[in-house]
């Protein structure tokens, strides 16, 4: 983990949802394992906030084009390369 802070845009946009995750699941664990240092812990408490935040905007975004495409009167061509809607 870096030793920088970070703001909201600092995950990298390709960061898909399967690797977030995973990064989410491993700060949790070395966090649960109690070696970290006040400090390495807020800051990968910030970490954990932001990767789960990128996961809920993936999520959301999923369920929106399953929902687009369920629709039984509507055919919407949708653009995989668009940012989820905020």
């Amino acid at each position: 983990m870096a030793k920088t802070s970070e703001t909201s845009s600092d995950l990298p946009a390709e960061l898909d949802f399967e690797t977030a995750l995973e990064d989410l699941e491993a700060l949790v664990e070395s966090m649960e394992a109690g070696e970290m240092s006040l400090e390495e812990s807020l800051r990968a408490f910030e970490r954990g906030i932001k990767l789960t935040r990128h996961c809920q905007s993936a999520l959301k975004a999923a369920e929106l084009k399953v929902r687009t495409l369920t629709e039984a009167d509507a055919l919407v061509e949708l653009d995989m390369d668009d940012p989820p809607p905020e």
